[in-house]
């Protein structure tokens, strides 16, 4: 008898995996976004405002970060809302010549939207030391109670041409 009931309990689970595996997928519809897209003209304006904060101090990061939002820093560690939003997180150094280079919006859906782009500027050490430095980037926003904020970044040093 326990047998017969594993068996049945057996089948049952099979079929109903298989059934699972037969439901047809629907996939989130992704576009590039056009050179006139505003929803697209509007983020990259926001991204370049984040790009241009380290020389200006205009605090945007407050207002585009999700309070869940984590981002990978370039080397490596990751850090949240909270280290982003700090007042002065490299105490030793400031910003200068910030610039955002080119970049490509990808929707994924009416709710995400993936921005990849770059930026420069140039760091000054306490002792007057100056270092050019370049930033290749990966943002995802998410459009959540009718807001886009950013949830997650990964940026990456890259050469200078």
């Amino acid at each position: 008898m326990r047998n017969r009931y594993l068996l049945c309990t057996a089948l049952a689970v099979m079929g109903f995996s298989v059934s699972l595996l037969s439901l047809p997928a629907n996939a989130q519809a992704s576009r590039w976004a056009a050179a006139d897209d505003p929803l697209a003209k509007s983020l990259i304006e926001q991204e370049r405002k984040w790009a241009e904060a380290g020389c200006t101090h205009n605090g945007i990061e407050k207002t585009i970060l999700a309070e869940d939002f984590h981002g990978t820093a370039p080397n490596g560690s990751l850090y949240d809302k909270k280290v982003a939003v700090a007042s002065d997180p490299h105490p030793k150094t400031s910003e200068e010549a910030c610039v955002m280079y080119d970049v490509k919006v990808h929707y994924f859906g009416d709710n995400i939207a993936i921005l990849y782009g770059s930026e420069s500027a140039v760091h000054v050490e306490a002792d007057g030391h100056k270092d050019k430095v370049k930033l290749t980037w990966t943002d995802t926003w998410l459009k959540r109670n009718g807001k886009w904020q950013i949830i997650a970044v990964q940026d990456m040093p890259s050469e200078m041409k």
